[in-house]
């Protein structure tokens, strides 16, 4: 009874330390009023909602290569790493959405072609962000973790966004197409 009582008081001690350290007792939602709206109204149109995530995701690492010529930018370290953080959330909401339309059974190739686009130009910038040689290594160090994961999230989903793709192709060879006959009353 005394170790279960000491191991209690061990765990609300490390939930109290934890609740205690910026940015884990809330997380910020990376989408802007408009942007939550605009997700809203595309919810059951895969072409659109995940196209907009795409642009949503590209729009936080546009803002990290524009405040990266800024001088007026105060604390540049820690809106990267920021940005980088809301961009991540962002592409993981992206990944969220395709495996539902997956689950859902829509076809959603023309949406994957400008997602795997939009992988490849991500792996790029996200790549030049970790190579820049102008960024002083302790400003580096303040976001290295969020940037190695989002490097390694956009790497590991760009496979299986390609395996997707070549799996929802064949899907569609497969698919019963209506019969000549059946479809020719219908376009009276």
């Amino acid at each position: 009874m005394k170790r279960l009582r000491i191991a209690m008081w061990i765990c609300v001690g490390i939930l109290s330390l934890c609740a205690a350290i910026p940015g884990t007792a809330q997380r910020r939602d990376p989408f802007t009023q408009p942007e939550v709206d605009e997700i809203r109204d595309t919810s059951w149109e895969p072409q659109l909602r995940l196209s907009l995530y795409v642009k949503f995701a590209r729009a936080r690492l546009v803002a990290i290569e524009q405040m990266k010529n800024d001088p007026k930018v105060k604390d540049r370290a820690q809106q990267t790493h920021d940005r980088l953080d809301d961009f991540l959330l962002i592409y993981d909401e992206l990944n969220d959405n395709i495996d539902t339309y997956v689950d859902r059974k829509d076809d959603i190739r023309k949406p994957l072609k400008v997602i795997i686009d939009a992988d490849t130009e991500f792996q790029a910038k996200l790549r030049a962000l970790k190579d820049a040689t102008d960024v002083a290594p302790e400003d580096a160090q303040r976001y290295e973790f969020v940037l190695t994961n989002a490097l390694d999230t956009v790497d590991s989903s760009a496979g299986e966004h390609r395996q997707l793709m070549t799996d929802q192709q064949e899907a569609a060879k497969h698919r019963k197409r209506p019969a000549p006959s059946q479809t020719a009353g219908k376009s009276e």
